[in-house]
């Protein structure tokens, strides 16, 4: 059940033609460095409850002065305001919307 969202936005962004790297559920930020390393630019994270969702704060810190990587945040607790507030690239309020953040944060064209 907590992969339910995730799964959606994976969905969404290959039928929009984008590569993704799924690294499933609860990923440290040495996770998230692996995939950097590959050549991962956009990382998008996502919180059922609102105890997971303070992890996304850590994650937005860590790439804060990395000019390549972008993070974004979503899920049910999750809001534009704390999106805000912790300085996240980007803030989807479902699945949807997840192929135009990553449009406008790569530059594509809509």
């Amino acid at each position: 059940m907590h992969d339910i969202g995730k799964n959606l936005v994976v969905i969404m962004l290959k039928g929009a033609g984008y590569e993704v790297m799924d690294l499933g559920t609860n990923c440290s930020v040495e996770k998230y460095d692996e995939a950097v390393r590959s050549g991962i630019d956009i990382i998008m994270c996502s919180a059922l409850l609102t105890t997971t969702m303070l992890y996304m704060k850590e994650v937005v810190e860590h790439y804060k002065n990395n000019p390549t990587v972008r993070v974004v945040i979503g899920g049910a607790p999750v809001t534009q305001n704390y999106a805000d507030s912790i300085g996240a690239h980007g803030y989807g309020q479902d699945a949807n919307e997840a192929v135009r953040i990553v449009e406008r944060l790569s530059g594509a064209v809509t």
